[in-house]
């Protein structure tokens, strides 16, 4: 004997009835077949609608009824031949009509008890099964409707009634023997009590029926065919990137299914867990997928990973129970559970501090308050003699479960799970783990819930792979080439760094694309033509912030002022920054502290390289030293690209004024060359690095010659300041001049030392490290403590798209490999 269950997405229409029916003439070739069928997908919900609806005499209740019918006479039309499906049309309508009757009396009396809802429910099943059986029968397959009302004997606890299993197994058993039919088709969900009252089985309904059906003779295999393929490592509708594990143990199933794996219930494994009868879950819509086989322990290999997978429930509260008087004292628990469980309320999850001054347990918030009431009631005296502290209860929380029977093999599994959430600035608000190390549970905050799932399966489950979700704010031409870069690496970063790079929010000055989708790293240009929206920064962030991804940069590639504004907010949620902009790092000394204390504390990173030197390691080589205990006590450099190339280029040949139209030309300088030429971001540069190197410094402790004439500063256009600097030309070839004829040559030099900075021109000798200084490159060199007499010198190409690009990708990488004790670095 085989059990096949198919859930109500699996004969919900025409179509996935036709592949049902195919699947049950292939395997009713090799055994005899029971069929256990739920109602057609979404019907139970509109019973449940249906009886509500008439309790409380609303006569639209008629419309869905109408839609019910028109449904299945549909289906009917469409799966059974015109000459043979009068009789299925009959018995349909013959079931409709008792249901309609029903319907009426509750509208008539205006009232609805559990024990009618139970049997106003119940008809979705009788429907499904009735239309099947006919099906087979037309088909040539010789099959019988079986209504389980006759045969599962339970309790009349309404809605979620309790099995009588020797009578059940008796009655299933006499009545196989009874039939010689091949195939069975069975109503899943429903039951009746020793007095015939209809009952039903509860959440996972069917699936228990099958499992009933399945332990009471004896058979070889239960199959669950659904619309998914297995048992998933996570919800897929959370975890993109879930899939199926190809085994499970009865108990990982179990603890899954438990924590809201709603592929299989709890119930479904209790009757075949001491008999050992495996469990297959299929895709009815893939049945060629090996899908998922549940048995017992050992019985195959458990997989790879230490974990077989994490689910979750999204929304639960926290009940705890607080005070001194508690510890010591013997009975605690149990009367708290006692009086929980005189509501008929079930504790999902409980943890208690070792001192027993605390006790913690989640339940649904439905009954959050009942639960409160109850316990207030039983410690009344407690309270009143401040024994109990308090009986607080908090509310939009989750509790998520990693379950896995290698984890009580393996060391350092929890440390893994609470490590890579508190990466992600996740905070677990209560932790509770069995005896078994089966299952390692936590609550979180009810927002954090998609986050941490991702971040844990990630960890786990890729084989170290992370998605990195970046947000980026700036597509000009550092920003565009990011986006080219990252497309062209894409692969590498995949398999070299087991990262996989996803764009979940682009932005312009003018337009902003941002959502759960990502965006395609060369096609953003089009999609956010097409898909995008008014740009706002405050809108932007605050949709980063709702999503709440795990592993999420946010990058600005802008010269704005503007974005170091919601800096603070992005970190505050656990969202690492890596930005090319210089002015948040320039700005107050206060400012760069509060940047800096905020990614410590909430446990992300705000990389900057790319504010000096472009793709140089310089920020990140201050770092080094500094966390090595080295001390930095002066810094020279040339830390302008263009700068570096107008005085590696004025050798007397050409004008001074020449020589900046040409690097102009060349793309060099900024739009307006005074922007280079007035020193102001070389000093932010330097100002930068003397922070980084452990320096209190404003910009006022910066002293820095302007190179731009006093008669050339304010001329409203470019061309009019080019026809000011030339008048200056022979000012600027004398200085060049001089320093020749000395065998120096002129450098812009940033330094700093004795806590004050200055950036001026000077002459140098060949004695000076930066005398060799060619085309744009720029240079720094560092005197510490350790490196005394000789500098440690850091040089090379100090601007361009593709370098400074480069140097955001490496800091992305940093965010993405960063130890926690780094965070803020």
């Amino acid at each position: 004997m085989r059990i096949l269950k198919f859930g109500g997405s699996s004969v919900g229409s025409p179509e996935a009835l036709e592949r049902v029916i195919e699947i049950i003439k292939e395997k009713q070739k090799e055994d005899r077949l029971i069929v256990v069928v739920s109602a057609f997908k979404g019907v139970t919900n509109q019973l449940f609608e249906l009886a509500s609806l008439a309790e409380n005499t609303e006569s639209n209740y008629q419309e869905i009824l109408e839609d019910i019918e028109k449904r299945h006479i549909d289906t009917i039309n469409k799966v059974i031949p015109v000459n043979n499906r009068s009789d299925s049309i009959t018995a349909f309508k013959i079931m409709l009509n008792e249901l309609e009757n029903v319907l009426k009396g509750v509208s008539l009396v205006q009232e609805l008890s559990n024990k009618t809802r139970d049997f106003v429910v119940g008809f979705g099943e009788r429907f499904s099964a009735s239309i099947l059986s006919a099906c087979l029968q037309n088909r040539g397959i010789d099959s019988f409707y079986t209504d389980t009302r006759q045969l599962i004997k339970t309790d009349t606890s309404f809605g979620a009634a309790k099995v009588n299993t020797s009578s059940t197994f008796m009655n299933i058993r006499e009545f196989i023997e009874r039939h010689n039919e091949n195939v069975f088709v069975a109503t899943g969900f429903i039951s009746s009590s020793e007095k015939n009252e209809s009952t039903t089985l509860g959440r996972g309904g069917s699936d228990y029926t099958a499992s009933l059906f399945g332990a009471a003779t004896g058979a070889k295999m239960i199959e669950i065919w659904t619309d998914v393929d297995g048992l998933m490592t996570a919800d897929p509708r959370k975890v993109i990137r879930a899939f199926s594990v190809d085994y499970a143990s009865y108990e990982e199933a179990m603890e899954m299914s438990h924590f809201g794996a709603k592929v299989i219930y709890p119930p479904t494994i209790q009757p075949v867990l001491k008999s050992g009868i495996p469990i297959l879950i299929k895709n009815t819509f893939k049945p060629d997928h090996p899908g998922t086989l549940i048995q017992k322990k050992g019985e195959q290999e458990n997989g790879n990973g230490n974990i077989r997978g994490i689910s979750s429930i999204d929304n639960i509260a926290l009940i705890t129970i607080k005070g001194s008087g508690m510890i010591g004292v013997s009975g605690v628990a149990a009367r708290i559970f006692n009086a929980l469980a005189l509501e008929n309320i079930n504790i999902i999850l409980i943890t208690q501090s070792s001192s027993e001054h605390t006790i913690s347990l989640a339940v649904m918030p439905n009954q959050a308050h009942t639960a409160k009431t109850s316990i207030e009631l039983e410690f009344s005296e407690e309270i009143k003699h401040d024994i109990i502290d308090e009986i607080r209860i908090e509310k939009e929380l989750s509790a998520i479960a990693v379950v896995g029977e290698n984890m009580r093999q393996i060391p350092g599994i929890a440390g893994q799970v609470f490590y890579a959430l508190g990466r992600n600035g996740i905070n677990v608000v209560a932790i509770a783990q069995g005896s078994s190390e089966r299952n390692i549970s936590f609550v979180v905050d009810r927002k954090n819930e998609k986050k941490a799932v991702n971040t844990i399966h990630d960890a786990f489950f890729l084989s170290g792979e992370k998605s990195i979700n970046l947000y980026l704010i700036g597509t000009g031409l550092i920003g565009g080439t990011l986006l080219e870069l990252l497309e062209n690496q894409k692969e590498e970063l995949r398999t070299k760094y087991k990262l996989d790079i996803q764009l979940k929010g682009v932005a312009t000055s003018q337009k902003m694309l941002i959502g759960e989708s990502s965006i395609s790293l060369s096609d953003w240009g089009k999609e956010i033509e097409e898909k995008g929206q008014e740009m706002s920064l405050s809108k932007f962030v605050k949709e980063m912030k709702t999503a709440n991804l795990s592993n999420s940069i946010f990058i600005d590639c802008t010269a704005s002022p503007d974005i170091q504004t919601v800096y603070e907010d992005v970190l505050s949620q656990s969202i690492s920054i890596v930005s090319p902009n210089k002015k948040a790092n320039s700005s107050s000394m206060e400012f760069y502290n509060l940047l800096q204390k905020t990614a410590d504390k909430h446990n992300c990173a705000f990389k900057f390289e790319t504010n000096v030197g472009a793709g140089l390691p310089i920020i990140e080589t201050i770092h080094e030293l500094v966390r090595t205990g080295d001390k930095v006590y002066r810094i020279e450099g040339v830390l302008s690209g263009t700068l570096s190339y107008i005085f590696n280029n004025f050798e007397g040949t050409s004008s001074f004024s020449d020589v900046v139209k040409k690097a102009k030309g060349k793309g060099y300088t900024e739009p307006d060359p005074r922007e280079d030429l007035n020193g102001n971001d070389v000093g932010r540069k330097l100002l930068i690095l003397a922070r980084v190197a452990g320096y209190h410094v404003e910009i006022e402790d910066i002293d820095i010659q302007n190179l731009v004439p006093d008669d050339a500063r304010e001329v409203q256009s470019v061309e009019n300041f080019f026809n000011k600097l030339k008048k200056h030309d022979p000012h600027y070839n004398c200085l060049q001049q001089e320093a020749s004829s000395d065998n120096k040559k002129l450098c812009y030099i940033a330094r700093f030392e004795n806590g004050k900075g200055i950036v001026k021109l000077e002459k140098i000798d060949d004695s000076h490290p930066f005398y060799n200084l060619s085309g744009s490159d720029n240079i720094v060199a560092f005197y510490t403590t350790y490196y005394d007499e000789s500098p440690l010198i850091v040089k090379g190409p100090g601007a361009g798209a593709k370098v400074t690009a480069a140097g955001v990708i490496s800091d992305i990488l940093r965010v993405a490999n960063m130890k926690a004790n780094n965070a803020g670095v």
